[in-house]
């Protein structure tokens, strides 16, 4: 077994057809059936299923397959750590960022990091939380800018000082369907929900009932959901009352949606660097880390928060 007949494995795994893993791979079909049927020999295995079009794996298979990831990727870090034995600061830098923390801290950071290191080129993948520290566990990037909270076993982590870029939550509704008695303020306590269908997300979900415990009440949460988008959908459908960060209310442009900012510190986020416990990370990144550590502790130093 050696490192193309993984990488031709995996190929198959993904596309799940010969015909499309071998023009993926950029060669012909039979030598790559060859290769599936040498390993397969050499493993004493059957590692896919095969049917008149597709393949599927095995549960041999299947446990190959997260092996080869797993080869492979410590294959492509070993090649990175040999590439940084001198601590030569240049390449690519892959950082992943939610929408929110982008606008608010990484331009300058990524500028003043540049300027230091000219030869450094920047990789921004963009999604929710979700989608960052999936790339993350992946190893497609080295670390991300997400808002809090997020798992402080599996990450390390840099978190920036709350009143700096804090996030505060706001309750959403449509206009015709307001479950709001406090219309005319743009301020509102947590104990206006008291009562009143909440649509909230699953991240925030813990957070919001220890917050309504701390008030005597329990949420009458009528949707839990992984998506803004959906939630603030529902909420101008009138399901309920969506509780999302002030930073998302651009993601659903409507007339009919009011927006009241709930004054309870403990719902509030702010944005913090993360990355893989435990694991390497490329020269560059130990400097960017150590550089935006710096400028965190000189922002505390000067007394601006």
């Amino acid at each position: 077994m050696d490192i193309r007949q993984l990488k031709y494995f995996l190929a198959v795994s993904e596309e799940q057809q010969i015909t499309a893993a071998a023009k993926k791979l950029h060669i012909s079909q039979p030598p790559l059936s060859h290769q599936i049927k040498l390993l397969e020999e050499e493993l004493n295995v059957q590692l896919f299923e095969r049917g008149s079009r597709n393949v599927q794996l095995t549960e041999a298979g299947t446990i190959l397959r997260h092996r080869a990831e797993e080869i492979l990727e410590l294959i492509k870090l070993t090649i990175k750590e040999l590439n940084d034995v001198n601590e030569g600061i240049h390449g690519t830098l892959s950082i992943g960022t939610v929408a929110s923390s982008y606008s608010t801290v990484i331009p300058e950071r990524l500028s003043s990091f540049h300027d230091k290191y000219p030869n450094v080129n920047f990789q921004i993948w963009e999604g929710d939380t979700y989608r960052i520290t999936e790339l993350l566990d992946n190893g497609v990037i080295e670390f991300g800018f997400i808002r809090t909270p997020y798992n402080t076993e599996h990450y390390d982590s840099l978190v920036l000082p709350h009143k700096a870029h804090n996030d505060p939550m706001i309750a959403v509704v449509n206009d015709n369907h307001n479950f709001l008695s406090e219309i005319d303020v743009d301020v509102i306590s947590l104990s206006a929900m008291k009562g009143k269908p909440i649509i909230i997300h699953r991240r925030y979900e813990e957070r919001l009932v220890k917050a309504c415990k701390k008030q005597t009440f329990k949420p009458d949460m009528v949707c839990v959901s992984d998506d803004i988008r959906s939630m603030l959908t529902m909420a101008d459908a009138g399901l309920g009352i969506a509780i999302v960060p002030k930073s998302t209310i651009h993601l659903v442009a409507n007339d009919h949606l009011i927006y009241k900012e709930i004054n309870e510190p403990s719902l509030e986020t702010t944005v913090a660097l993360i990355w893989v416990r435990n694991r390497y990370l490329s020269a560059t990144a130990r400097h960017f880390i150590a550089k935006f550590s710096a400028w965190k502790d000189q922002m505390e130093e000067d007394n601006q928060f």
